[in-house]
């Protein structure tokens, strides 16, 4: 099991956002996170990669017990996932090779080669390789979001986070960038955790649905 909380509540300083959350992720599995704008999805995200904390009875995500996690762990933690934000979060007077080496870099890829070899394979999955030498400003929300995506999938991860992924495109991108995310996941086995406000989605890609509302998590 890649995700499993237990009776978690989740909280921003003293605010609780959600209470009593239970929630599984499976390998593979295409799991939504809908409801309002300031529901808790992204809240409830940003515990699974250690962003905010959480408390309660069992809160595991990729074998790491999140209700006694380190600081120190986080770089392992994170290394185990891909994060796939809204607003891209890319660095925009850098080059797709320069935003993606860095990451590799970051993460402790040594090798040059290896890090060249890497870039080139996750631009092939999301149908970029043409663009690896384009500054990311030269590029349209929809090329930025396959960017977001290919930098998410550099450390082969066994989950992707993605937090509104379509909130900034347009149909056709947004439907694009849901189709090259379940492809992912059907290839690589590679579990999906999407926040969304978009119901449409669900219809085109099914997978399972909870639903943040009134401070809880309804499945």
């Amino acid at each position: 099991m890649i995700i499993n909380y237990k009776n978690i509540n989740v909280f921003q300083g003293e605010h609780q956002v959600l209470r009593n959350v239970n929630l599984t992720v499976e390998e593979g599995e295409m799991v939504y996170l809908v409801g309002q704008v300031g529901s808790g999805k992204s809240s409830l995200l940003k515990t699974f990669y250690a962003q905010l904390p959480c408390q309660g009875e069992e809160a595991t995500v990729l074998g790491y017990n999140m209700l006694k996690f380190k600081t120190s762990q986080q770089p392992a933690l994170r290394r185990e996932m891909g994060i796939v934000f809204q607003d891209f979060q890319l660095l925009t007077d850098r080059t797709v090779f320069e935003n993606l080496n860095f990451v590799l870099k970051a993460t402790g890829w040594k090798k040059k080669a290896e890090r060249v070899e890497r870039i080139q394979e996750v631009l092939k999955q999301v149908r970029m390789e043409d663009k690896i030498d384009n500054f990311i400003f030269e590029l349209s929300g929809g090329e930025q979001q396959r960017i977001g995506i290919a930098r998410a999938l550099l450390n082969n991860p066994k989950v992707i986070l993605a937090d509104e992924p379509t909130g900034n495109l347009d149909a056709d991108n947004g439907e694009l960038i849901l189709a090259l995310l379940d492809e992912i996941r059907r290839q690589k086995n590679t579990a999906i955790v999407m926040s969304t406000h978009n119901w449409q989605w669900i219809d085109y890609f099914p997978g399972t649905v909870y639903k943040c509302q009134n401070n809880e998590l309804i499945k």
